[in-house]
């Protein structure tokens, strides 16, 4: 591998995304280089190196679920229980699905929850709040029945670790997970956050400005019910040595069969950018036959991408501190390892021609908890923006990441109704537009979530 090949490309991408500070790690066997360009932040400016702290967000996911295995290897769970073995209060919007769901089903995304309650910044924000907020968290489907990307599940999963381990979740964080596994830059928390140099999130203002993100990552002051599903803040240093454990035989944190069975899928995905199945956290992607496990995480101001492929003894970490801008640098990163790596390369779906009859049966808004996505035609195209609700923003007393202004898409050949954005901040990212019995489209997966539609325009 060449360190100088791979900074140089890093430097230029970093440099056409206007990013202020990126961090890259790659290993291929016993080989690993880490590059990194720019600096922790534009106002007091450090230079970033693999020991700088990223928010990682939802890549926080694959910590909590190995610790879930721990445990289950241990006998101490069992997967396939109901969450209400655990958590007996669980109470949701449904009787039938809190009676159940499992946990399987949070580690995997089946449990048929929406994406998240809306934290007001009111009233108890422990993982004990969380589970009493749930009965107000809308349902989306029946547990088991269909994939949709959910962090209150995940947040869910940690309440199960605190009820099982008796300790504070993070706590039991570092007891079953990050402490054997030797990482000790990777933390929850300001308080262990500010001790350590980290990069400061940017996020894009309409006129091209960065300006700086509050709060950092997720760390609101007393909020502790995102940890399990996104709170965890690292290095690539650290990373790698996560990569390095995955590709492993479980380091006596877990039993081998277990540690791989995390790495086998679970559910497919339809028209998923995130992979093409779900195994136990991972998103599972064929890479020219080989199999890739990945998973990425967006903060406010701050994307996190990390990938292992297995068979190679390989994987890729990529870190970036501006918004929206890092989630395109980070897939440029990826296809260019895998590419001057491994030999893989990879293929870009293209769109069919714009069909204005079936542009217009897709038009409309549709909506998770906190968020809407409107799809609209404009000028002889298709076109999707996704923002955090009006209402929320305007509610919310703390800055909110910008959403995506809208972009062109296409339906992609087949039976039209997978689609692809092709431009923007979220260029490249696939999705599907699903319809019941009578051919009425009710929802729009992006991203591994499933939007309802919420009003229809004709």
């Amino acid at each position: 591998m060449s360190q100088e090949k791979l900074a140089h490309f890093v430097e230029a991408q970093a440099k056409v995304f206007g990013i202020p500070g990126v961090a890259v790690g790659v290993l291929l066997g016993d080989q690993e280089i880490c590059v990194s360009h720019g600096v922790t932040s534009l106002a007091n400016p450090l230079p970033v190196d693999e020991k700088t702290l990223f928010h990682l967000a939802s890549v926080s996911k694959t910590f909590t679920a190995t610790a879930l295995m721990r445990l289950a290897a241990e006998g101490k769970v069992d997967l396939d229980a109901p969450v209400r073995s655990y958590v007996p209060e669980l109470k949701l919007a449904d009787e039938q699905a809190a009676a159940r769901i499992t946990l399987l089903n949070l580690l995997n995304h089946t449990a048929g929850l929406d994406w998240n309650l809306v934290d007001d910044g009111k009233g108890d924000r422990s993982l004990d709040g969380l589970v009493a907020k749930l009965p107000e968290l809308p349902l989306i489907a029946p547990p088991g029945t269909r994939p949709s990307y959910s962090q209150a599940g995940y947040n869910l999963a940690g309440r199960v670790i605190e009820k099982v381990t008796g300790l504070p979740f993070e706590q039991a964080m570092a007891s079953l997970v990050l402490e054997p596994v030797g990482l000790s830059d990777t933390v929850y928390g300001l308080a262990e956050v500010m001790i350590r140099k980290f990069a400061v999130g940017y996020n894009r203002a309409e006129d091209g400005e960065l300006h700086p993100a509050r709060p950092w990552g997720a760390f609101r002051e007393g909020a502790r019910a995102d940890n399990p599903g996104g709170g965890l803040a690292s290095s690539v240093s650290d990373l790698l040595r996560w990569a390095r454990f995955q590709l492993g035989h479980g380091d006596g944190v877990l039993p081998t069969p277990v540690l791989h069975r995390m790495r086998e899928q679970t559910i497919g995905l339809r028209a998923s950018s995130l992979g093409d199945g779900l195994g136990i956290c991972w998103f599972l992607h064929d890479l020219d036959g080989m199999l890739g496990m990945g998973h990425g995480g967006s903060g406010n101001g701050q994307f996190a991408e990390l990938l292992i492929v297995p068979e190679r003894d390989f994987a890729v970490v990529c870190l970036a501190n501006a918004g929206p801008d890092g989630y395109p640098f980070n897939q440029s990163v990826m296809r260019w390892t895998l590419e001057h790596y491994l030999g893989v390369v990879e293929q870009e779906a293209e769109p069919v021609p714009y069909d204005e009859e079936r542009a217009r049966q897709v038009v409309g808004r549709y909506e998770i908890d906190a968020m809407c996505l409107d799809v609209a035609t404009d000028g002889g195209r298709l076109t999707l923006a996704v923002d955090i609700k009006p209402e929320i923003r305007e509610a919310s007393d703390e800055e909110m990441p910008p959403g995506y202004p809208a972009a062109a898409i296409g339906f992609l050949a087949g039976d039209g109704d997978e689609y692809i954005i092709t431009e923007g901040g979220l260029k490249g990212q696939r999705g599907y537009f699903s319809r019941d019995d009578n051919g009425t489209v009710i929802g729009a997966d992006l991203a591994g979530r499933l939007f309802n539609r919420a009003v229809q325009t004709t």
